[in-house]
């Protein structure tokens, strides 16, 4: 079956590819962005199953190995954690799995995401690239979330909002995530321009987004919504500027919502009495007794099988997801699997507050001191998100762990270049939100 989408999709995929060759980070914001938005899957055709991953993917690959550019992974410690946590996985695989049949596809689809990841920090090291591919990534969940908001409001915040066919934010409460990461990397983008009408259009995009998210009536979404909005105010120099700008906002959006929206929302206090809520505690039951009886090395990937909830939890009358990064980890890769885990989210933060602390008195590199702020901004949201979704996997949340260690790779070689002295810019130019070192750039507009 052909449509115009599909032709029109392929043709443009298919006629960057010889571009790709000789510019291999292209190949990586084309792989970005195939891999957030499946742009295959808003097709009808011949389109929606063609493996353009893996055709972009080859491409690139052969692209970064005839290029002449140099080419040095940096070794900093979350890129060490980072190998550590993919040779784990690729142990727990090997020697722990319960479910190898299961588990080897698993791996499989895990292994090219973190080759990618590698990949793009090999290739993506200058300013521009690190803005491109914020630029990619953030739009390509971004349209999701503008359709999504624009649905919800002609449809009185009933329906509820999904996300793309295939991959890893299909659900209503994986598109939630998704979109409550991406908030902060739009008001980054935001920051990046003196265009006031691109300002204002990023505004209403911004707040199209939050309407998607409470229009995919998911709960785990709004406490990640939530927990990224008290972030910003703990930071933000001017808190009670803020809190007038932000708060009628909210309770206008809540206010806006159906009665059904508000009674799945309240189910958050007595979610003993909620069939979904109980559900997840009985998941992370599963995984904790389980990771007991196997403490190093867990049941490997795709260990929630029926089988298995028999023996660890034999009250549970079904198998479930794990519903939790956390868990997921804990149970499929044991205790050690996930202190590696977590070791890489805390360095990862760690990144990013160094960079914050590398810009402070340097003007010219607020971009980065900004990008740095609002990326653990997303990281938040994630992590609180996460805490109620199995998606320790997603690409997403490790991109932006790389574009923290991209961003302080090239602050620190353009400081040991050429170190900045410029003065403090004044106030009338610090940043609409008032978070704390974010100011509008003098420069004006995103290169990409």
């Amino acid at each position: 079956m052909f449509s115009f989408r599909d032709i029109v999709l392929t043709a443009f995929i298919l006629g960057l590819l010889p571009a790709v060759l000789f510019r291999p980070h292209w190949g990586i914001l084309l792989w970005t962005w195939i891999g957030l938005m499946n742009p295959h899957k808003l097709t009808w055709g011949f389109a929606y199953n063609f493996p353009f991953a893996m055709i972009v993917g080859i491409v690139t690959m052969l692209a970064i190995l005839i290029s002449k550019e140099p080419k040095r992974l940096p070794v900093t410690a979350p890129v060490v954690v980072l190998f550590m946590w993919v040779a784990w996985m690729t142990i727990t695989t090997v020697f722990f799995s319960i479910y190898p049949t299961e588990a080897w596809p698993k791996w499989d689809t895990v292994m090219k995401i973190q080759l990618f990841i590698f990949l793009t920090l090999l290739v993506m090291q200058s300013e521009e690239r690190i803005r491109a591919l914020v630029l990619v990534a953030t739009l390509s969940i971004a349209y999701f979330g503008i359709k999504g908001g624009v649905y919800t409001i002609m449809h009185g915040g009933g329906g509820m909002v999904l996300g793309p066919d295939g991959g890893f934010i299909s659900g209503n409460t994986e598109i939630a995530l998704a979109l409550t990461v991406t908030l902060p990397l739009m008001r980054w983008l935001q920051l990046q321009t003196q265009r006031r009408w691109l300002r204002h259009a990023t505004t209403v995009a911004m707040v199209l987004i939050a309407v998607s998210v409470l229009g995919s009536y998911s709960r785990g979404g709004l406490l990640a919504l939530a927990a990224v909005g008290v972030f910003f105010w703990f930071k933000s120099r001017k808190k009670l500027v803020l809190a007038v700008m932000i708060v009628p906002l909210a309770f206008a959006l809540v206010a806006f919502m159906p009665a059904e929206w508000h009674e799945k929302m309240h189910t958050i206090e007595t979610y003993e009495e909620d069939g979904s809520a109980m559900s997840r505690i009985n998941a992370w039951k599963f995984a904790w007794s389980l990771a007991q009886d196997r403490p190093v090395g867990g049941g490997g990937f795709d260990t929630f099988q029926v089988d298995a909830y028999a023996r660890w939890l034999p009250t549970s009358k079904q198998a479930l997801d794990s519903h939790s990064i956390w868990f997921q980890v804990l149970a499929e890769h044991g205790f050690v699997g996930l202190g590696i885990f977590i070791l890489f989210w805390v360095l990862t933060w760690r990144t990013g507050a160094q960079v914050i602390s590398m810009c402070r008195k340097h003007p010219n590199f607020q971009w980065a001191r900004d990008l740095a702020g609002m990326t653990q901004a997303a990281l938040v949201g994630f992590w609180v998100g996460g805490t109620f979704l199995g998606m320790a996997y997603w690409d997403y949340p490790y991109i932006l762990a790389i574009i923290l260690i991209l961003t302080k790779v090239v602050v620190a070689r353009q400081l040991s270049e050429a170190p900045v002295h410029a003065p403090s810019l004044p106030m009338a130019e610090q940043g609409a939100l008032g978070y704390a070192g974010s100011a509008t750039p003098a420069y004006g507009r995103l290169k990409s």
